[in-house]
């Protein structure tokens, strides 16, 4: 199957989606649907079939852990954010500094 230019744009932006998820997730508990607007916002367009592995991949990586709770009837499972999420996050603001001076000059 080829590569298409979705597919790699996709691929580059996945870094940012990720620390989104860690930002938000250092702020509060975030849900997968919450996540995808928030997300779209941003002018992200993810489906639940492309964000939710991303979180799952997160969370087995130990950056950030779930817990369900039962809302109106239904189970929603909440991510937070762990200590070794909140170190990657605050490395990776030095790195965006960095990279931000970099592309400003």
């Amino acid at each position: 199957m080829p590569i298409t230019d979705n597919d790699i744009i996709k691929n580059f932006f996945l870094g940012f989606i990720r620390l989104h998820v860690l930002y938000h997730a250092s702020k509060g508990p975030v849900y997968g649907f919450w996540m995808i607007k928030e997300l779209g916002r941003h002018g992200y367009n993810l489906s639940p079939g492309t964000l939710y592995p991303i979180l799952h991949r997160m969370e087995r990586d130990g950056f950030i852990f779930s817990e369900k709770e039962l809302i109106k009837g239904k189970w929603r499972r909440y991510y937070r954010i762990t200590d070794e999420g909140r170190q990657a996050l605050s490395q990776s603001y030095y790195k965006i500094k960095e990279l931000i001076n970099e592309l400003n000059e």
